[in-house]
């Protein structure tokens, strides 16, 4: 029978705030620090609480267990609350409230610079760092080697880190958090600093630790990257906890829950923004091949977008264009349309236009259609930006373990346009 996995960190009810607004003048005289102390209990008292204002929350009650050795992605929107765990994690602030409870030597990457001092040379740091983890001399030069091979660092190891790039400054800060021996190692959004070949490097590292036992969180908009390398998610969203659950399961209902604040997720979109045109979008749909609202599809799969138009036209035929965009970069990765449609309808009509598209080769991610009307070379009628979103949850159809992972390059997926 396997034993439970031990708990690497227990967070139990934890709440950190902070002080907003504009400091206290440095130098005041006594005759004004105490007028101004009278003058601030009499407001107090006359708001009944007013003070409250001048502070946030940035965590509010929460509370979490992560078992040792697991790979925890943490997501939510700027603002939520994500870094300042990690700080009160990594015992860099304290909390307000609450309690911390975390087992072992923890190696952070918060931001960068953090933990280095600019005046001492790459190889000085390294042995700083290792000091601060609570390392012996002989443990930090053991390991010295890899982290300068890792970091790829050698010709720059003996210069000031004052005059080492934010790239630079990055790689060697997570290779000497993720060689020196943590237990558990904290990673903030900070590998957006890096080059592509820098950011896989580190996503196999923290892959590696991971399987040696060490406790991985890691804070990161990517969502790919969280799906990938991460086997628990936390969601935070205004310093509460959302969620907490199988990484997939948790980044699925976070997009669901961004892509509602941005325009409904398949089904059908009204449009409430329409522009002074004399034709423009009205609502729009997005169904599967089963005719129901195509929220979530895989790899393969085939989908409908509808498009309603409204009002008349005033030239002899328009155009309608769609432009598939993947959500997390902006990337747009197909386009299609028509520039041959129905025309004759007058004010108030409208007019239907289908797009029958697939099969997706798309990875794993949030996507979202564009529309775009007009009249060739005369005059644009109307754009739709993101009209209607959607997810595509599988893209291994062979069950072969691996991902289809093209992306970002634009591509060309089969279409064809029907009379709705």
């Amino acid at each position: 029978m396997a034993q439970p996995a031990q708990t690497a960190v227990r967070v139990e009810r934890l709440s950190k705030r902070y002080r907003i607004g504009p400091q206290r003048a440095r130098y005041r005289t006594l005759r004004e620090a105490i007028m101004d102390g009278l003058s601030a209990a009499l407001q107090r008292l006359r708001a009944g609480g007013a003070q409250a204002q001048q502070t946030i929350w940035a965590l509010r009650d929460v509370s979490l267990d992560i078992a040792s050795g697991d790979v925890v992605g943490i997501v939510g929107p700027n603002a939520a609350g994500k870094t300042t765990l990690l700080k009160v994690l990594s015992r860099i602030t304290e909390p307000t409230e609450g309690r911390v409870e975390v087992r072992g030597r923890v190696g952070s990457l918060l931001e960068v610079g953090t933990g280095f001092h600019p005046e001492l040379t790459g190889r000085e740091n390294i042995h700083l760092n290792g000091a601060i983890l609570g390392m012996t001399r002989h443990e930090v030069r053991a390991r010295f080697d890899e982290i300068v091979d890792f970091a790829e660092m050698g010709q720059f190891i003996d210069t000031p880190i004052k005059r080492y790039s934010a790239g630079m400054g990055m790689r060697l800060a997570f290779a000497v958090a993720a060689h020196l021996q943590a237990d558990i190692l904290a990673v903030d959004e900070v590998l957006a600093v890096g080059d592509m070949a820098f950011r896989k490097k580190c996503l196999g590292k923290m892959q590696d630790v991971s399987r040696h036992g060490r406790t991985v969180l890691l804070v990161s908009h990517d969502m790919n990257a969280i799906r990938r390398l991460c086997r628990t998610g936390v969601w935070l969203e205004r310093g509460r906890l959302r969620a907490v659950g199988e990484a997939r399961d948790v980044v699925r209902q976070y997009e669901e829950s961004v892509a509602a604040g941005n325009g409904p997720t398949g089904g059908r979109a009204e449009r409430t923004d329409r522009p002074a045109s004399p034709k423009c979008f009205e609502w729009v749909s997005l169904t599967g091949a089963d005719g129901r609202p195509a929220a979530s599809v895989g790899f393969g799969d085939r989908i409908t977008l509808t498009a309603a138009m409204g009002g008349r036209t005033v030239h002899g035929t328009h155009f309608v264009e769609w432009f598939l965009n993947e959500r997390a970069h902006g990337h747009r990765v197909a386009w299609g349309g028509t520039h041959a449609l129905p025309t004759g309808d007058v004010a108030g009509d409208s007019k239907h236009i289908a797009f029958v598209i697939g099969p997706l080769a798309l990875a794993e991610g949030q996507y979202s259609f564009s529309l775009a009307m007009g009249v060739a070379g005369v005059a644009d009628l109307d754009f739709w930006p993101e009209a209607i979103s959607f997810e595509v949850a599988s893209c291994d159809p062979n069950r072969t373990g691996y991902s289809y992972t093209a992306r970002y390059a634009p591509t060309f997926i089969p279409y064809e346009v029907r009379a709705a």
